[in-house]
């Protein structure tokens, strides 16, 4: 199905199954983007991005970095692992885990054993400032870390429910902030300033 297709749909429908979405979950997986582009099922509307800046890219890796250098546990993140969600199909712009944790799940898995998920805002900031946290909070993913590039902030979310994190810690580009365990040690932001 083509992009030109989707956008003709009536896109109403979640995720949850008797909501109607059938239709719309079917058309989002048979959707072909073009290369480099990400195809997400957000609240029940299909959202084609298209690839990141460089400056996005750097962001994500100096945090993958860090993550993989300084954590307690033997943590590592994958760009582009698209997770199940109650909300929808999300596509982070990195997920965390244990090492090894990835190896042989299909393109679309539930997030179970996901420790956190990462945004680093682009050309939809309020997609990744609201849905998509109450997404990953509804898959209880202990962790959403957001990268707001247009804030200038840094957000650590924590202590998911059915509906959205209980507890948020934010600190503008340039602070540290201090990541609990299992990582456990603070993070450098002023590399994404």
């Amino acid at each position: 199905m083509a992009i030109e297709e989707v956008r003709e749909m009536a896109l109403p429908a979640t995720e949850r199954s008797g909501s109607g979405g059938d239709a719309v979950l079917a058309a989002f997986l048979d959707l072909t983007v073009p290369e480099g582009y990400r195809a997400e099922l957000i609240e029940g509307e299909i959202v084609v991005t298209p690839p990141p800046d460089g400056d996005h890219e750097d962001a994500v890796g100096e945090l993958l970095w860090q993550i993989a250098r300084k954590s307690a546990a033997e943590l590592y993140g994958v760009g582009t692992k698209g997770l199940i969600t109650p909300l929808g199909r999300f596509v982070p712009d990195a997920s965390v885990a244990p090492r090894g944790f990835f190896r042989g799940l299909d393109s679309w898995a539930d997030a179970d054993g996901v420790v956190m998920t990462v945004e680093v805002t682009s050309s939809r900031p309020d997609k990744d400032r609201g849905p998509k946290r109450r997404g990953y909070a509804a898959a209880g993913i202990p962790f959403y870390l957001l990268v707001d590039r247009t804030e200038g902030t840094v957000t650590l979310y924590s202590e998911p429910d059915a509906e959205d994190y209980r507890q948020d810690v934010r600190v503008l580009f340039g602070k540290e902030l201090d990541l609990p365990e299992p990582f456990a040690f603070a993070l450098d932001t002023s590399l994404f300033a």
